[in-house]
């Protein structure tokens, strides 16, 4: 995010590069890098003659090179953006020659999402020479979180830690669908607010009291009315509630579980720290420790993982979900 912010602060510096190189896994700052280009290196008296966009799909290098060697027309600068670029995977080395001696009036952005290209090729270091190169990496799930809490600080709006858990519960670690939502919430809050459990809730149809975060909290606790009510609420919803993304939360948090009794220090500093968790949630995990010692946690994992093989048709081809998901928390809270 930083990375972004700097880059973008170089370009509004007047600071600007004759090839911007956009690749990696997570698309939302690809994206986001080449919408700031387009709507801020030009006019809109500029646009009509000296913006253009174009699509991997449909074009060539050789299309691409022709656009960029293109003058200028009454203007400084001309701009080439190709979005979903890395449908020009198998050919893409082939940039290198235009990059080693780039049209200095043109701004060539290359947008490819998904992947990223070969670091030991002429393609990636002439472009780390003579122009930008940014690497988009997906954020791990324990990341996100935060990354919600900094954009909606950014954009002036708090967010509680259960409400950002929820979200990432519900859409993963998807930065674009985050997001979305976000902005629709945006649309009918005043800024300075603070978003709730309730109004993601209201807004966004994610239930604050059924979701596998509650489940979670249920199951740590060894609250076995609630973990019922909510498995009961997951049998009743299965399409919005899929047994692998439970499977996949549970695994995490007894994996977790695990590191936490290997620790020596149990300060909310530390294991926040080692476990990459909000420090708010670390009170779940003592509380989860003291109901399950290092042997039980190690079963559980095992159950887990049964479930897991169960849950995808093998030995249990014709078991319901819920079914599947009963006998788990049966074995786990026993």
């Amino acid at each position: 995010m930083d990375e972004v912010k700097q880059l973008v602060t170089d370009i509004k510096n007047k600071q600007i590069k004759p090839v911007y190189f956009l690749m990696g896994a997570e698309p939302y700052y690809i994206d986001k890098i080449a919408q700031y280009i387009e709507n801020n290196i030009l006019t809109e008296e500029e646009k009509g003659f000296n913006q253009m966009v174009l699509y991997g799909r449909d074009v060539s290098i050789d299309d691409i090179v022709g656009n960029a060697k293109r003058y200028p027309m009454m203007a400084e600068r001309q701009v080439v953006i190709v979005k979903e670029a890395q449908d020009l995977s198998r050919t893409i080395e082939n940039l290198t020659a235009y990059v080693e001696n780039p049209q200095l009036t043109t701004v060539l952005v290359i947008c490819y999402k998904y992947k990223t290209i070969d670091k030991r090729k002429k393609l990636y270091k002439t472009v780390q020479k003579n122009g930008v190169l940014y690497e988009s990496k997906k954020l791990y799930e324990n990341q996100v979180g935060d990354w919600i809490r900094r954009v909606l600080a950014g954009r002036k709006y708090g967010i509680s830690p259960k409400a950002a858990q929820m979200l990432v519960e519900f859409l993963g670690t998807d930065l674009s669908k985050i997001n979305n939502e976000l902005e629709k919430l945006q649309l009918i809050l005043p800024k300075g607010s603070q978003i709730s459990p309730e109004l993601i809730e209201e807004n966004i149809g994610i239930s604050k009291d059924y979701n596998n975060f509650e489940l979670r909290k249920a199951v740590g606790e060894r609250n076995i009315i609630k973990a019922t009510q909510i498995m009961n609420y997951f049998a009743q919803n299965p399409k919005d509630n899929p047994l692998v993304v439970t499977i996949s939360l549970l695994y995490n948090f007894f994996s977790q579980l695990l590191q936490y009794h290997g620790m020596n220090d149990h300060s909310s500093k530390n294991v926040a720290a080692k476990l990459r968790i909000n420090p708010f949630f670390v009170s779940e995990y003592q509380a989860a420790a003291r109901n399950y010692p290092m042997k039980k946690v190690s079963a559980v994992v095992s159950y887990l993982r049964e479930a897991d093989i169960k849950s995808k048709g093998v030995g249990a081809s014709n078991l319901p979900q819920g079914d599947i998901l009963k006998e788990l928390l049966i074995k786990i809270m026993n």
